[in-house]
């Protein structure tokens, strides 16, 4: 099956499947979103976690073998797999696919990828896992749902903050997912679980907003000349 990154915790609370593919370039949320898994293997038993991380050389074949020999252990292992493409190659198609397609009760797996593209998605190894398992498709945040997800962050967290802090924050974070996150963390520890309004968030928060090319275009065939300018302000010091 295929879900979205904000419908895991939903899945996870009904139990554990025996193994996921968390794709997406946003690196909070995919982050996020292991973590979620890791944390739910560990309350179902699975204490070991062995981690292989995939470049240019890495021996499929090895962990081929090692997935095979997983039934010597009595311990419950966590397979994680974190491919740097997402094109894993035929070798690494054929290890991923059984290891979704054969489960083992003591054996978990877990792929780690960057955002699949329409013919990587089509792939017999994304296929199976999506048959035999879970893919947990993580998708950016666009600009206008920044605010509503900084606003329940801070609810987590135990601060309120106004309205216009939350659009002073979302403006000055744009298309920087993990500086939100490390900017509220920071408020916290400045101000506590306290109501936090503009001036504090202005005082203390940087300008950390990235942009790409198809905002500019957006922002100026829109006619937002201010945004448009923002945008290419902020392109040119990024060097693009």
């Amino acid at each position: 099956m295929k879900i979205p990154a904000a419908k895991l915790d939903q899945h996870l609370s009904r139990g554990l499947g025996h193994v996921y593919l968390v794709s997406g370039d946003e690196p909070l949320l995919v982050a996020e979103a292991c973590d979620g898994i890791r944390a739910s293997a560990r309350a179902a038993g699975f204490d070991e976690r062995e981690l292989n991380v995939v470049e240019r050389g890495f021996d499929w074949q090895a962990l081929d073998s090692g997935v095979s020999n997983l039934s010597l252990f009595s311990s419950r292992r966590l397979i994680e797999v974190r491919l740097s493409s997402a094109r894993p190659g035929d070798a690494g198609a054929k290890v991923l696919a059984r290891l979704a397609a054969e489960p083992e009760p003591d054996r978990l797996a877990l792929v780690v990828a960057p955002k699949l593209d329409a013919g990587v998605g089509r792939s017999k190894w994304v296929r199976s896992i999506e048959e035999h398992g879970v893919h947990v498709q993580v998708w950016p945040l666009d600009r206008g749902q920044l605010p509503g997800w900084i606003a329940r962050r801070a609810a987590g967290l135990g601060m309120r903050l106004d309205r216009d802090a939350v659009a002073l924050l979302a403006a000055r974070t744009e298309g920087n997912l993990l500086a939100a996150a490390q900017e509220l963390d920071k408020l916290l520890m400045l101000y506590g679980p306290v109501a936090v309004g503009e001036p504090a968030v202005l005082s203390a928060v940087s300008d950390s907003a990235r942009f790409d090319v198809f905002g500019l275009s957006d922002a100026t065939l829109a006619g937002d000349a201010h945004r448009a300018l923002r945008i290419l302000g902020g392109l040119q010091r990024e060097g693009v």
